[in-house]
Formats: structure tokens, sequence, C-alpha cells
């Protein structure tokens, strides 16, 4: 079994080439929850939904997240009659918040609705959300502290950002799915997506259980860069870096992630770079790394989990 990490486009992506190249019972998507929000009265999950319509095949191909084939009914109406509509939700899309809240608030774990709803879709892979309980991204701005839709969506990442702070990470436990991919021989290897290190993973890695596991050294990790020559394939990582004082480019993210990562698949643009992150005692494979297809996705999957082996050989 493998554990990906995974969180927004980036995550989606590398997560559907890992199911391209893993049977059933090999791979478990753990998706970050730290975007989680309510709207309009709905518990809204964005990354569990993208990471869930990509692995089933249904995603939006133009933006990465949403439904291909999506009407706008829902919102239209709302937006006439005044409503709150800043946060766009499609109408196949709304089926499934409504359905999730009305089965949270009946007492439902976050984690069996999800795999409730995989299941239903002919998701094959586990995918679980990194805990059950709630967790909330903050990013600290110039224009104060901010929660995470309302700097990603509504805001549409122009504050400057200064640091953040992960709600209820203190009392977070893994979600009960998870809890039992961290005991002790139940994985062979993890795989960071190229999700956005601060946005998207650090929430997941607030939860203590998981940080331990990647702490440990018990199995090797390997990690996909988000940055390929300075910019972000998709999303404001390189501009929250440059924020942070922190060099926007694979060898910075490397550097942000140290010793936690054991090995770095990086983008082929950035092959000046691979001395540099390979001197922090790791290995360093290059390979596209630009998901524009399944097929590429595939690649690069391939490309992460055969490091993993060559770093798991030598240990």
């Amino acid at each position: 079994m493998i554990l990906a990490l995974a969180g927004g486009v980036g995550g989606a992506r590398l997560a559907c080439g890992l199911a391209l190249a893993l049977a059933p019972g090999e791979l478990a998507v753990a998706v970050n929850v730290g975007d989680d929000f309510e709207h309009l009265g709905l518990s809204i999950s964005p990354d569990l939904d993208t990471v869930m319509y990509t692995l089933a095949g249904i995603q939006n191909p133009e933006t990465g997240w949403g439904r291909a084939g999506e009407t706008w009914h829902f919102m239209e109406t709302l937006a006439r009659l005044g409503g709150d509509s800043w946060f766009r939700l499609g109408d196949h899309d709304l089926a499934v918040h409504v359905e999730r809240t009305r089965r949270l608030r009946g007492g439902e774990a976050l984690s069996a609705i999800t795999s409730s709803f995989c299941a239903r879709l002919g998701i094959a892979h586990a995918v679980v959300p990194v805990t059950d309980a709630p967790l909330r991204t903050m990013v600290n701005t110039d224009a104060g502290e901010l929660c995470f839709q309302d700097y990603f969506v509504r805001r549409r990442c122009e504050p400057m950002v200064t640091g953040f702070r992960f709600e209820g990470a203190d009392t977070a436990g893994p979600s009960a799915p998870l809890a039992r991919l961290l005991e002790p021989g139940a994985i062979q290897g993890v795989v960071i997506c190229p999700s956005n290190p601060w946005l998207s993973v650090a929430p997941m890695l607030a939860v203590a259980r998981l940080r331990a596991l990647l702490e440990s050294k018990r199995v090797p990790v390997v990690a996909v860069s988000p940055i390929v020559a300075g910019n972000a394939v998709k999303g404001p990582a390189a501009k929250i870096m440059r924020e942070l004082g922190i060099e926007a480019s694979a060898l910075g993210v490397a550097r942000h992630y140290g010793t936690l990562v054991d090995g770095w698949v990086i983008d082929t643009q950035d092959a000046a770079l691979e001395p540099a992150i390979a001197s922090g005692a790791r290995s360093v494979a290059l390979t596209d790394t630009m998901m524009i297809s399944p097929d590429k996705s595939l690649h690069a999957a391939s490309e992460a989990l055969s490091l993993m082996r060559r770093i798991a050989g030598t240990r």
C-alpha cells in the first residue's frame, strides 16, 4: 500500500496517475480538509471533491476542479434573488454538498461519507480525509487573518501572506481509515503530491500522527515539486513563497520540507537545480511533471514510484 497526500488540482492529477499505476488495494489517497467550510448552510469539501471527481473521470478538464458538463441554474437564480454567489456551486456539484451535509448532520463521519460517494462513482482506490475533525486553514495577511476560502476565492489570493494557522490541529486526530494506515507495516511508502506546500500539505502535516510517520523514517517519502521553472503549475504557491521570503523554485520547496522528504521528482526544466537538491542527502529524479493528460499523470506517478523503490532498496 502506498499513501499519497493530496490537495487541489495538482494533487488530484498525480493521484490519478498513481491510480493508473497501482491496483485497488495498493493505493490510498489522504486528502486535505483545511479548505473545508460551511457555505449557504452546506458543508463544502473542495479538495475531497476535486480528488473524487478526478479519479472518477468526471472533472472539468479545463479548470481541473468542478465537474464536466456542469450547469449553473442554481447560482443564476441565487444571484437574481440577491444571494451570496461569490463561491460558485454547480447544479451537479450541489447534490454532493446537500447529501454530505445531510449525512454529517445525521452523525456520520466525513470519511464514511466519502467512501460511500467514491463507491457510487466507481472509484476503486481508497480516498480518505486526513481527519474527520474540524481542521481549518487560516491565512495571516496584510489584510488581517482570513479564512482560506475568503483568501483564495473571494479575494483571489491578492492579500500578501505573512503566515498560517491551522485551527483545530491540536485536537485533530487522523480519520479512522487513515489511522489504520499509520499503523506499523500498513504502508510501504508515502508520495507527497505536487500540491501547495502551505495551503494543501501543511494542514495535513498538522495532524500529529501523520507528521510523526514522516519523521520516523519508517518508510521512504517521495515528493513531486509543485514549482516548475520558478512558477506554480497552478495556484498561488510561487506568490506565497516570495511573500514569505522563500526562493520560488523546486529547491526552495525542497528546503521547506527538509528532512521529511527522502526523494524529489522535479521537472526537466529545473535540471540545473538537481545538484543543490541532491546535496541535502536526497535522491532526485528528473522528468516531465506537467500532467496535462492522464498519460502524463501516469508517467509522473511511475517516476515517483520508481524513485521510491530505489530509495527503499538502499535501506
